[in-house]
């Protein structure tokens, strides 16, 4: 049978080679999608465990046996500042199996021209340390390593600007096992044990770590396990779901035609076993040609893929791989299903042969089909009076209540196309209107189904851009103005408690800070802004209390944080960190301090406002570190709300790949779709011109058809999409649904649009399929 099935695919001449070629190309461009989309998952992954290093002073799993002497400490070098690190949860180490010394570690972030720019300083305490990835040996004190894109941007720039802030001299290059993407600016530094252990933030670690972000509790640096898990549920919800859709589609091409081959088949003796194997044949057939071909257009658009900051990194390219189990799981997978869908086909041949030439009406599709849309908006609405506690628990309470929806219309698509062809006849008296809604109540199933892929992408789509529209515009809301955007701010304190300050902050101002940045061209002013021992009551606007002091000059000559009372030397701030508030109007009180008591008190933040070249935030940049090391450095306001945005950038990025993936994947299955739909029903519109029915006309019926189903369904997608959307901010975020802004609307229009001329570019095929012969009897 199997002979005879491979015999019976090719024999049909032409028609026969060309429907096999139609559903191998279209298996091949949703099998080719697939691997992409497998290839894109298993690149982010790769690229998390490229994190796990960075964050070898945040886990406590790299932290060494509390139990030891604090007398190690001083020995390594460490003063009361180091101490008082450990003491907070880095406690000191001894050598580790391979006899490696622990190094103290110090993770910190970095600007310049607003990128960021991930910087790890490290010191032995001993001969020997644990080696991170991507260098042959560990930096020395004053040796350092950058990666390929920080050397180049360090040697573009003037020493001043850059290069100075790591000390030195570079010793090489970072190798591509220590970084996430081509584009990252790393930065791995040497000093003495003294240097590195007495910024706040230095830990001591007995190794590198090696485990990834998405399964480190405590890892900071990089995708945690629910980031991973929101990128492949987008993924899989907007791409898996129409991709189905379409194989699905290819694989019935020429259905009606089969399904009359095989019904002769029995008739003429053949068992229905017999029968289903010819037909398993045939759909294998065209179906493993097509997921063979699935990998060209992977590898077509595998470098396109790799360029996408899908998680805000670049990716390598040789990162978008597939394992041997997902290659082998398509492979076999998409022909099983189309195997599956060929058996579902046969269940008429296999119940009455007699019953595929008789071709009698089949049921109307009942109401019950809109139940699971509705329980899939129900369960929003339980999540937004009950919401889960866990983050696992939320995943599966949202990713069920999506699934449900998109199921849901694609089950109720026939119902409501039936129910709006019905309405349709009822108010028609064209002709051509008239039929293609007789046909479409005759069989809204049939009808639904060529559009079904284009509705889910608007679904999607729809959901996807409200929610990151709305997060987008609530947590991109900045107040005050662009005169915050030159002022560079140096955060050193960490925090304060209720009883005062907290005493991480840095030392009285160096000798020549202030005259040195002040010497930079395009430095307008500095401000050094100094803790007070307690909070003080002030009474300005909002403002009830005060917990820094600043000398009066400096505060007038930045401007916009204030000035201060008229004869004052020094005032009271509540904190100059409120930078997206505008204070230039306010006049803060004068507090007793003479300027030579202000210059012994340590230093919680310097403020440089600078004319907004970048020549001189970065030359200024650059002292402030050098006088100040710290886990943060110096950034500018405009820079801190773009790293504040990063995340949102992400999202932002995954709402364009669903766009740029769901349309296209869409427009093919609708093209398969009517082209199919046209080759099973030549014979009867071939009839209809035999009676006097005109070419014109037809098309006409063809483009109701198709335009009826796809209007009325879209509808109701896209106001489910916007529902659906608003009910999960509500629940997950206390956010409601924003305007989705005029981008949205073009691209729905657009869709549409597209999808009107995909039916139209069919429309010629009538011409050729019509004709006198085919409305013979068969």
């Amino acid at each position: 049978m199997i002979r005879l099935g491979l015999r019976l695919a090719v024999s049909g001449g032409r028609e026969a080679w060309l429907r096999l070629l139609v559903t191998a190309v279209a298996v091949a461009v949703g099998v080719g999608l697939l691997f992409t989309t497998l290839a894109a998952v298993n690149a982010v992954h790769t690229q998390n465990g490229r994190y796990a290093w960075t964050n070898s002073g945040f886990s406590a799993a790299t932290q060494a046996d509390p139990g030891s002497d604090p007398a190690d400490r001083e020995a390594a070098g460490s003063g009361p500042t180091a101490a008082g690190a450990t003491a907070a949860g880095a406690t000191a180490a001894g050598p580790d199996a391979d006899g490696n010394a622990p190094l103290w570690w110090l993770a910190r972030r970095d600007s310049f021209q607003g990128q960021q720019i991930g910087r790890i300083d490290i010191a032995t305490t001993g001969p020997t340390g644990a080696l991170p990835p991507g260098v042959d040996r560990l930096p020395a004190d004053g040796e350092y390593y950058l990666s390929p894109a920080l050397a180049k941007l360090a040697d573009a720039a003037p020493p001043e600007q850059l290069a100075d802030r790591f000390g030195g001299h570079r010793i090489g290059i970072l190798g591509k096992d220590a970084l996430p993407g081509p584009d990252s600016l790393v930065a791995l530094v040497g000093g003495t044990p003294q240097e590195v252990s007495k910024v706040h933030g230095a830990v001591r670690v007995a190794r590198i770590l090696t485990t990834p972000p998405d399964r480190c509790d405590d890892c900071v640096v990089g995708i945690q396990s629910n980031g991973v898990t929101l990128i492949l549920t987008v993924v899989a919800g907007a791409l898996v779901f129409p991709l189905l859709i379409l194989i699905g589609t290819a694989t019935r091409l020429s259905a009606t035609q089969r399904e009359r081959r095989f019904a002769a088949m029995r008739l003429v003796g053949a068992t229905p076993r017999q029968v289903a194997a010819v037909s398993a044949v045939e759909a294998a057939l065209a179906a493993a040609a097509g997921a063979l071909l699935g990998f060209l257009p992977y590898l077509a658009v595998r470098g396109k893929v790799a360029g996408l900051s899908l998680t805000t990194e670049r990716f390598y390219a040789s990162d978008l791989t597939l394992t041997l189990p997902q290659i082998a799981a398509l492979l076999l997978g998409v022909p099983l299903a189309a195997v599956v869908t060929a058996r579902i086909a046969l269940r008429r041949v296999q119940v009455s042969p007699l019953g595929v030439s008789r071709r009698v009406t089949p049921k109307p599709p009942r109401a019950w089909r809109v139940a699971p849309l509705l329980a899939g908006l129900a369960e929003l609405v339980f999540l937004l009076v009950r919401h889960p506690e866990s983050v696992p628990g939320q995943v599966r309470g949202y990713l069920s209540a999506f699934g449900l929806i998109m199921l849901g219309i694609v089950l109720a698509g026939p119902w409501l196309t039936g129910r709006a062809a019905a309405l349709l006849a009822r108010r028609t008296q064209r002709p051509a209107t008239l039929i293609a809604a007789r046909r479409l109540a005759d069989n809204p199933t049939a009808g639904f189904r060529a559009v079904s892929g284009l509705v889910l992408a608007l679904l999607v789509m729809t959901a996807t851009i409200g929610i990151i529209t709305t997060m987008t515009d609530e947590r991109g809301r900045v107040e005050g103005g662009r005169q915050f955007d030159n002022v560079l701010l140096s955060s050193l304190g960490e925090g304060r408690t209720p009883e005062g300050l907290d005493r991480r902050s840095g030392p009285p101002a160096p000798p020549g800070l202030t005259a040195g940045l002040l010497a930079v061209p395009g430095v307008r002013a500095t401000l050094l802004v100094h803790p007070l021992d307690k909070v003080v009551p002030v009474h300005v606007g909002d403002e009830t209390t005060a917990s820094e002091v600043v000398a009066c000059p400096e505060l007038d000559a930045v401007g916009v944080f204030g000035h201060c009372e008229p004869g004052a030397a020094a005032a009271y701030l509540p904190s100059v960190l409120a930078g997206a508030r505008d204070y230039s109007d306010t006049a803060w009180p004068a507090a007793p301090y003479t300027p030579e008591q202000l210059a012994v008190l340590p230093v919680v933040n310097v403020v440089v406002a600078t004319d907004g070249s970048p020549a001189a935030v970065e030359r200024a940049r650059t002292m402030v570190d050098a006088a100040y090391p710290a886990v943060r450095q110096a950034v500018t306001l405009s820079e801190g709300r773009q790293l504040s945005g990063s995340e949102l950038e992400g999202f932002q990025q995954l709402a364009r790949v669903v766009i740029l993936a769901t349309f296209p994947i869409a427009g093919c299955s609708l093209a398969v779709s009517v082209a199919a739909a046209l080759g099973e029903r030549k014979r009867p519109f071939s009839l209809l011109r035999l009676s006097g029915v005109s070419l014109a006309m037809l098309r006409r019926v063809v483009l109701m058809e198709s335009a009826v189903p796809l209007l009325a369904v879209s509808a109701v997608a896209i106001g489910t999409g916007l529902l659906a959307a608003d009910l999960f901010l509500r629940s997950q975020l206390k956010y409601t649904l924003h305007s989705l802004g005029t981008g949205y609307y073009l691209a729905v229009a657009g869709g549409l649009v597209g999808a009107l001329a995909v039916i139209g570019a069919t429309l010629p095929l009538l011409r050729r399929i019509t004709g006198p012969e085919t409305a013979r009897n068969e």
